[in-house]
C-alpha cells in the first residue's frame, strides 16, 4: 500500500495532440465554394421549373387554347320564355371564333344573369366547337307605377314589374321578343302605396308589404277564388294589411299571414251571398271574428272572368 500510485484527474492533465493549423484564406475559399454550389443548385432547379412551365404553357396554347379546331362555330340557346335567341347571344358576350376551351364560362353566366329579365343561366361546353346556353326567364306577376319628374315640367309614370321572388325589372322591350305581340296581354295587378325607395331596378324588394302582396298573388292563383274574380289593385300603404280591389269593384282587406285560410273564407262568404243574390262590396278578412262585410245586389256587379285553371306559363325551348 506504501508503493500504490495515486490516480490523477485526466481532465487536469495535458496530453500532446497533433496541431494542424490551416490558413484562413483556405477556409474562406472552401466555404465560398460550398455557398456557390448551393446557389448554383437552387438556381438550376428554379430555371428548370421555369423552363418546364414555359414549355408546358406553349404546348397548351398550341394544342388547346390557340387550336383552331376548338374555335366556337355554333352557340346553341334554349330558353323557357319569350326572349329572342339572337338577343340572348348578344347578351352572352361571346365573340365569333373565340376558343371554346379558353372561354371563361363564369363570365358568360354573369353576363346573362346581369340582364334583369333572366333569372338564371347555365353555360356548357360541347366539344369540339359548340357552346350551349340554357336560360330561365323571370315571369312578372305584378306591376308598380312610380312618378318621375319630367325635364320640361310635369310628371311621368315609370312602370316597374315584379316577379314572384320580388325582383324588380322594367317592362320587356318588344324588340327583345322572339315573336311580336298580336294582342295585348292581360294587365298585371297594380301594387299601390309603394315607397319609391323600396323599388330598385335589378334588386329584390325588402318591404314586408310588397313581399306580402307577391305572396298573396301566388296564393290567389291556386285558391278557390281564382276564375271567379280578378285582381286589379293591391294597396300596401296600410301597415299589417293588404287592401285588394277586384275587377268587379269589391274591396277586400287581408292580413299578411295565412292567405290560404283567408281566401277560403272569402269563397265561403261569397257563396253564401250568392244564394241571396248578393255580391260583396267590402269585406275585412284581417278580422278573425265577426267579419265586417257590406253587400250589393248581384245584378249591379259585373261578371267575373271565366278562367277554369290557374295561369300556366307556356314553356318553350328555342334552339
Amino acid at each position: 500500500m506504501w508503493f500504490r500510485r495515486k490516480q490523477r484527474n485526466r481532465r487536469l492533465s495535458r496530453e500532446h495532440v497533433l496541431d494542424v493549423q490551416l490558413r484562413s484564406s483556405v477556409v474562406r475559399a472552401a466555404r465560398s465554394r460550398r455557398v456557390a454550389l448551393a446557389l448554383g443548385v437552387a438556381f438550376g432547379a428554379l430555371f428548370g421549373v421555369y423552363l418546364l412551365w414555359r414549355v408546358g404553357n406553349w404546348g397548351l396554347n398550341q394544342l388547346l387554347y390557340e387550336n383552331k379546331a376548338f374555335a366556337i362555330g355554333a352557340v346553341e340557346v334554349q330558353t323557357d320564355g319569350v326572349l329572342a335567341l339572337e338577343q340572348l347571344r348578344r347578351w352572352a358576350g361571346v365573340k365569333a371564333g373565340a376558343n371554346l376551351l379558353a372561354l371563361d364560362l363564369a363570365e358568360v353566366k354573369r353576363n346573362l344573369e346581369y340582364v334583369p329579365f333572366i333569372a338564371s343561366a347555365a353555360v356548357e361546353r360541347v366539344l369540339p366547337n359548340t357552346l350551349r346556353l340554357r336560360v330561365t326567364e323571370r315571369e312578372p306577376i305584378a306591376q308598380a307605377h312610380l312618378p318621375r319628374p319630367r325635364a320640361g315640367g310635369g310628371v311621368d309614370l315609370v312602370v316597374y314589374q315584379l316577379d314572384g321572388a320580388g325582383f324588380v325589372m322594367p317592362p320587356l322591350d318588344p324588340r327583345y321578343r322572339s315573336t311580336p305581340l298580336f294582342q295585348p296581354e292581360p294587365p298585371l295587378p297594380l301594387v299601390a302605396g309603394v315607397n319609391p325607395y323600396d323599388l330598385q331596378p335589378g334588386r329584390r324588394v325588402e318591404s314586408p308589404g310588397l313581399k306580402g302582396a307577391l305572396q298573396f298573388i301566388a296564393a290567389f292563383d291556386h285558391s278557390p277564388m281564382f276564375g271567379l274574380t280578378d285582381l286589379r289593385r293591391i294597396d300596401v300603404g296600410a301597415p299589417e294589411v293588404l287592401v285588394v280591389t277586384t275587377g268587379q269593384g269589391s274591396v277586400i282587406t287581408f292580413g299578411l299571414e295565412n292567405f290560404e285560410r283567408q281566401l277560403l273564407r272569402w269563397r265561403e262568404i261569397r257563396d253564401a251571398g250568392a244564394r241571396y243574390q248578393k255580391a260583396i262590396a267590402s269585406l275585412d278578412l284581417a278580422v278573425t271574428n265577426n267579419i265586417p262585410a257590406r253587400w250589393l245586389e248581384a245584378s249591379a256587379v259585373p261578371r267575373g272572368p271565366q278562367k277554369p285553371t290557374p295561369p300556366a306559363r307556356a314553356k318553350r325551348k328555342h334552339v
